[in-house]
């Protein structure tokens, strides 16, 4: 998924500027009479309306925003009709504050519009919007329409309808049918108020002011209160969206396994960065569910610990080191190999040439001696500027640490930024050609992208394999709330491509050396049940081995309300086949809102 810290709007500028890049295609205006808010949002996901003026639709208004760039208030007809698709309540977009308040009885004239948060390109949903309105005040200090429930027994189990396939998979001109689907429940509630009750916290609250809830306690739970996303067909429906119409400085920080108890309650909004969310006037109480970060177990003298971490755009600039280097000696036992993801050059997302990233790591392992853990030594090949995509001028790369005092590393000369590495036999052996080395560098797989890190280390003898990785991200995929259904996942293409080039060097390690012992780790940016995990395990080369956990601790990332793997330690048979592993996914950082990275780190514990 892409990492929280990237681009987005200014916080809580959500849902809805209009412009022609991000409006759907629409009919030249015409005048509507006699127009109610049910009228307008239709029963299906585009208005009947779209594109054309409407005049004095009458409702209450429930919400404003003052803020941001989709200034304007909510209306909902105290009235409703007799169809559960058609949902009461409309945004009125005013682009400047709104001069109405809540509990006003207004009518408005405007015209329709479907603006979709993000673009088109996006695939997201629109969103029904009044537009260039004409507001009219009847009366004031109104009652405003109770909040429509939002629990366990509303909401359906199946996630959304297949789209239509004559429309390229969309679900916009399907009839809404609000008992069957989760997603067209929320679409038939798009623009009311609505409540949610002793909501639990399944992702924490983010840089943005915004958090996720379950109502749906039960539903995949995890061990630590979050909620498990196990497979592409077992979509959790129960997940929405909170921020506040208040000020941010006021929003609860919560972590995973907290409660917003009592009632939260607001007009339902749907965004780019998330699809539905209640936008609450009224929030709940948070309530501690106590977590707090794992610490896992120290390796025996004859275990050998290698660890993946993503420590998200580490530089010399930022105040993360000495945080980072406790969780890797507390919380991670310092492991003899540590592969890290997402380690910046000397000067970070400057882009002046610098690819070196010395500064960055030394940085890092004398914070880990300070904090009382090892002097670690270091591997890296440096990347060509600009060519391994990520932030640009950042220049991210894997880096090997290792315990020098436990693991040694077989230096051998001929690995740089554009060489590819090979596999020799020598002795009856397996060797890299280069050591360290990266895999195929050249290949377009690798366009704009990490290049995976091999080197060879030596435990108590025994010599293994170790490629670090960090594959393409989910960036450009089309959300879970798309109105295309299943969404696209474009990303895969050159994911499964890059798969397919580690898999196919394993099998060049395992063809020279059938019990050679291989670890391929780091921020896979795939699910232990996607294609991708799939591709890499081919031919029985490699086997995830978090899939040794139980389901409900499978998961070192937290995405929109879904607890997902990411990050994976994949072992060669010979590993697999002595069961003599332990394996942890030690959460320290993905359930909590002041994380340092947004990745989890991953351990596997195995006698060579």
């Amino acid at each position: 998924m892409p990492s929280r810290s990237s681009a987005r709007l200014a916080a809580l500028t959500v849902a809805a500027v209009c412009g022609a890049a991000s409006t759907v295609a629409l009919t030249s205006p015409a005048l509507a009479d006699s127009v109610r808010i049910h009228d307008v949002q239709g029963s299906t996901r585009i208005s009947p309306y779209a594109g054309q003026k409407v005049t004095d639709v009458p409702g209450i208004v429930t919400a404003t925003r003052t803020y941001g760039s989709s200034r304007g208030f909510w209306i909902q007809d105290p009235t409703p009709d007799d169809n559960p698709a058609t949902s009461e309540g409309v945004f009125v977009f005013t682009s400047s504050a709104p001069k109405v308040a809540v509990g006003d009885s207004v009518t408005v004239t405007g015209t329709v519009s479907e603006y979709v948060p993000g673009g088109t390109s996006t695939g997201n949903q629109s969103l029904t919007e009044i537009t260039k309105p004409t507001v009219t005040t009847v009366s004031t200090g109104n009652a405003v329409p109770a909040p429509t429930v939002i629990d366990a027994k509303s909401v359906p189990d199946r996630y959304a309808p297949a789209g239509d396939t004559a429309a390229n998979g969309s679900v916009n001109g399907l009839t809404l049918d609000p008992a069957k689907y989760a997603l067209d429940h929320y679409e038939s509630l798009e623009g009311m108020n609505v409540q949610v009750a002793d909501a639990r916290v399944v992702t924490a609250t983010d840089p943005y002011s915004e958090l996720w809830v379950t109502v749906k306690p039960h539903e995949h739970r995890s061990l630590r209160g979050g909620t498990i996303y196990g497979s592409y067909t077992s979509q959790n429906t129960g997940r929405i969206q909170i921020q506040s119409l208040g000020s941010t400085a006021d929003f609860p920080k919560a972590n995973v396994g907290d409660t917003l108890t009592g009632t939260t309650s607001g007009p339902l909004d749907y965004n780019q960065f998330g699809g539905y969310t209640l936008v609450a006037g009224q929030l709940g109480t948070l309530k501690s569910g106590g977590l707090e970060r794992e610490t896992t177990r120290k390796q025996s003298h004859g275990e050998l610990a290698v660890a993946t971490y993503n420590v998200e755009n580490l530089d010399p600039s930022d105040a993360t080191f000495d945080k980072h280097a406790s969780a890797i000696v507390n919380n991670l036992q310092s492991p003899d190999i540590v592969s890290l993801e997402e380690i910046q050059d000397n000067n970070g997302a400057k882009d002046d040439g610098t690819v070196a990233a010395d500064v960055t790591v030394n940085k890092l392992i004398d914070a880990i001696v300070a904090a009382g853990g090892p002097k670690y030594d270091w591997r890296s090949i440096d990347p060509v500027n600009d060519q391994d995509g990520g932030e640009p001028g950042g220049n991210i790369r894997q880096v090997f640490l290792f315990n020098p005092e436990r693991v040694s590393f077989t230096d051998r000369a001929g690995g740089d930024s554009t060489t590819a590495v090979g596999v020799t036999k020598v002795h009856g052996k397996a060797q890299l050609t280069a050591s360290p080395g990266r895999i195929a560098p050249a290949d377009a797989a690798w366009h704009s992208s990490r290049k995976p890190l091999a080197g060879e280390f030596v435990f108590r003898g025994k010599t293994v394999f170790v490629i670090a990785n960090h594959l393409n991200s989910k960036g450009g995929d089309q959300g879970l709330t798309a109105q295309y259904q299943p969404p696209v996942r474009s990303s895969e293409v050159q994911r499964h491509a890059q798969a397919t080039l580690v898999n196919a060097f394993v099998k060049n390690i395992l063809d020279v050396q059938k019990n050679a012992e291989v670890i391929a780790l780091g921020d896979m940016n795939d699910f232990e049940f996607s294609g991708t995990a799939k591709i890499l395990e081919g031919d029985g080369a490699l086997w995830s081995a978090i899939k040794s956990l139980p389901t409900k601790e499978r998961y070192t990332y937290d995405y929109q309300g879904n607890q997902q793997v990411l990050d994976q330690i994949l072992v060669s048979p010979s590993i697999r086949r002595g069961c003599d592993f332990d394996y942890d996914s030690v959460h320290i950082n993905s359930e909590f809102n002041d994380q340092i990275s947004d990745h989890d780190p991953q351990v596997l514990r195995f006698r060579p």
